[in-house]
């Protein structure tokens, strides 16, 4: 798809070992940290403040082009700035094996683990999958984005869901007494989503964060920044969710005037009813009074992409192909996307294993399963026994993802943040490295305002001047 950045963060849940109560997620998660930097080498440590919740030492850049650090007690990766979509898929698969193989590293990873997922069924918290989009500034946002989108990102989960034992119930936030009958769900994130649109992810989980930070030239673009979205372990899911996210962005700056006119009664409910609607109809309530589905919702979007992007580049025909594969599987039979789509693949494993073992969706067992889907331990893993089996849809390969550890995508400015933090890493420099630009001393700085620029002889100049500089200047 042309013309779009993206990244994703992911937190990862920590369980540690249960013998030691010294070795807390924290003290785990800062270790692993510290493993990545300083034993790995694979990156620099941040030496500045951040903000007040990131002093130095927090994290810091990767020699991909991303980030690692620790936010409210998590191991938190950010992908590198990303044009192509498998890219971004391979990036983020790369964190997974990057905090793994650290745990492996301090040799707990038989006695703790790390978890691609977005709950904790014993505390009740959630944790986030945070994808970011770069979208052109003339888009008008409140008027036409945000409604626009909206209907889109409440039904999207329908095929983008990491699937939930049971229900998060918090009568201070959005509960009825339906709450007791859920035994599984779609999504993990749904029941945590409270308003439409909010500024601050601190204080109100929305399905748009309207925070205008686009880390880039603030004339040009603006960052859409998502909270709704679940952490997937399937691949497929994951290139299926962002790239059609991507294309429905690229309508609405190429086609503004011929978007869905999609209004939905309660996006909040919508959210949380498709979630919890096992039976798969998926019915949602319109503005006007009339209902429809999401998969009817999906399509409406689909069709529009189709009729306006088909035939652009091969990425976007690929997700056009898919996105119709998947809502047409979704209208006839949702089992048969096990090998694709995380909550079938992960209902089907817990179903399968409550009639050998004569369980249902309350024992704790379950909930135990359900976390273990996400576990980044391959030998401990429900998704990587089916991933080693061959039984899931793979997009990228595990030579992409490898490379993905420590090299940046090529075509964008995290090859230049690449190549001047690994001369950094050699001096002893006073340095201040953020997504768009890099300080170094007092006097040296280099702006990486685009995002789509690969910026060489920029970069090229900026580590002459850095070398050239007198010790008493660092």
């Amino acid at each position: 798809m042309e013309g779009r950045i993206y990244g994703m963060e992911t937190e990862y849940g920590c369980l540690p070992p249960a013998s030691d109560p010294f070795l807390s997620p924290d003290f785990v998660s800062i270790k692993v940290k510290d493993c990545v930097f300083y034993r790995e080498g694979l990156g620099i440590i941040d030496m500045h403040y951040r903000g007040r919740d990131e002093p130095p030492g927090n994290g810091g850049f990767l020699f991909n082009g991303g980030r690692v650090y620790i936010d409210m007690g998590h191991v938190e990766y950010a992908t590198p700035e990303c044009t192509g979509l498998f890219d971004l898929v391979a990036a983020d698969r790369a964190g997974e094996r990057l905090v793994q193989r650290a745990l492996d590293q301090l040799g707990l990873a038989d006695s703790a683990a790390f978890f691609k997922n977005n709950i904790d069924h014993y505390t009740g918290a959630t944790f986030g999958c945070h994808e970011n989009y770069l979208v052109r500034r003339e888009v008008p946002f409140a008027q036409v984005l945000l409604p626009t989108m909206l209907p889109f990102f409440v039904t999207r989960q329908i095929f983008a869901g990491a699937g939930r034992v049971g229900c998060h119930t918090d009568i201070f936030e959005y509960s009825n007494a339906e709450d007791e009958g859920v035994e599984f769900q779609l999504s993990q994130r749904a029941d945590h989503i409270v308003t439409e649109i909010y500024q601050w992810i601190q204080f109100s989980r929305a399905i748009i964060n309207t925070r205008d930070e686009p880390l880039a030239d603030w004339g040009l673009y603006r960052r859409l920044h998502l909270l709704v979205g679940d952490s997937n372990m399937m691949e497929y899911a994951t290139a299926l969710k962002v790239g059609t996210t991507a294309l429905v962005l690229q309508l609405l700056e190429e086609q503004e005037r011929v978007v869905c006119d999609i209004r939905l009664l309660d996006p909040v409910q919508a959210i949380r009813d498709i979630s919890r609607d096992m039976t798969y109809r998926w019915e949602v309530q319109l503005e006007d009074g009339r209902y429809t589905t999401a998969t009817e919702i999906q399509r409406a979007y689909l069709d529009l992409a189709e009729r306006y992007l088909r035939g652009r580049d091969e990425e976007g025909d690929w997700v056009l192909d898919e996105w119709r594969f998947v809502i047409d599987a979704l209208d006839h039979d949702p089992g048969c996307l096990v090998d694709r789509v995380d909550w079938v693949a992960k209902k089907w494993l817990l179903e399968y294993f409550m009639r050998e073992e004569g369980l249902d969706w309350q024992d704790t067992w379950i909930q135990s399963l359900d976390l273990e889907y996400h576990n980044l331990n391959a030998e401990r893993s429900l998704y990587f026994d089916l991933y080693e089996r061959g039984l899931v849809k793979r997009v990228v390969s595990d030579e992409q993802i490898n490379q993905a550890i420590t090299h940046p995508p090529a075509n964008t400015r995290a090859c230049a943040r690449s190549r001047v933090m690994r001369v950094l890493a050699d001096q002893k420099t006073r340095y201040q490295i953020d997504w768009d630009s890099v300080c170094v001393g007092d006097e040296k700085f280099l702006s990486l305002d685009d995002p789509f620029l690969t910026y060489d002889r920029e970069a090229e100049a900026f580590i002459r001047e850095c070398r050239q500089m007198p010790v008493d200047k660092f």
